[in-house]
């Protein structure tokens, strides 16, 4: 852009610099085999040697490491259920009685991203939860609970999904956030890349025999999160120089819990 005409300066007048156009946000996204911790279920002290780490968007970033802020963006957090119904229950899939659409394994309603109007909403909401993961020094997030669709009984859509989805991956982007696909190994790449996505987090996929299906998109740009000794053994014979693995329990726990577990390979 050309600077604005002036009329001639006198001596102790002060040069009005050209304007420039802002710079575009850039992102980063985790380094590949970095040793990683899950700690979306309460934050702590990370173990010696992790260098990335991903948590809830309610608690502080990890000083020092590559930070991965977990938002549900597509599910409500079953502890947020009131917040939803009083200031955006249009927001809430229902049935076609007005009962809400419930994710029975996690107890969590789904969200309604059906229209572009609803999408859009959600977009502000879930975009100003992104804003307090930049806030607090995070490098990416996470948005959790892609393959909604699968369990909404028909309301809601794949092509539905993949729109919202790329709407909070321009969000991110825009903010300088890398953005993770969780978990959803049947997306295609070529879904993938229409979305935006920037690397993987994908749960049991030794278990399921999916890793490959994350691969095959984002090279070894994935981290993975096994709930069994069996299964971590497996992905590590397969992927372990190669991929991020981690074995935690299964309600990712903080040291002390009784149940904590954390082994890396």
């Amino acid at each position: 852009m050309r600077p604005s005409a002036t009329s001639a300066p006198t001596k102790s007048a002060t040069p009005v610099p050209a304007a420039t156009t802002p710079a575009a946000a850039t992102w980063t996204p985790p380094p590949a085999n970095g040793t990683f911790d899950y700690q979306i279920g309460g934050a702590y002290t990370p173990p010696s040697g992790v260098t990335v780490v991903s948590r809830d968007r309610t608690a502080n970033a990890a000083s020092g490491l590559y930070n991965i802020c977990y938002v549900n963006a597509f599910q409500a957090q079953p502890d947020a259920n009131a917040w939803w119904e009083a200031n955006h229950p249009e927001l809430l899939l229902r049935d076609a009685n007005g009962e809400v659409v419930i994710d029975e394994d996690w107890d969590e309603i789904l969200l309604d991203f059906s229209t572009a109007a609803k999408r859009a909403a959600l977009t502000t909401i879930v975009g100003g939860w992104m804003d307090g993961c930049k806030s607090k020094g995070y490098q990416a997030v996470e948005p959790d609970n892609l393959d909604s669709w699968t369990r909404s009984g028909g309301r809601l859509t794949k092509d539905q999904a993949i729109s919202y989805a790329n709407a909070l991956v321009s969000y991110a982007h825009g903010k300088g956030l890398a953005v993770g696909q969780k978990n959803t190994a049947d997306l295609s790449t070529a879904n993938a890349k229409q979305i935006g996505f920037d690397f993987a987090v994908a749960e049991e996929c030794a278990d399921f025999d999916e890793c490959e299906n994350y691969t095959a998109t984002y090279g070894n740009n994935v981290i993975v999160i096994e709930y069994t000794q069996s299964q971590f053994t497996k992905a590590c014979a397969a992927f372990g120089s190669k991929l991020s693995i981690v074995l935690r329990d299964v309600d990712v726990t903080a040291p002390g819990s009784g149940s904590y577990v954390f082994k890396s390979c």
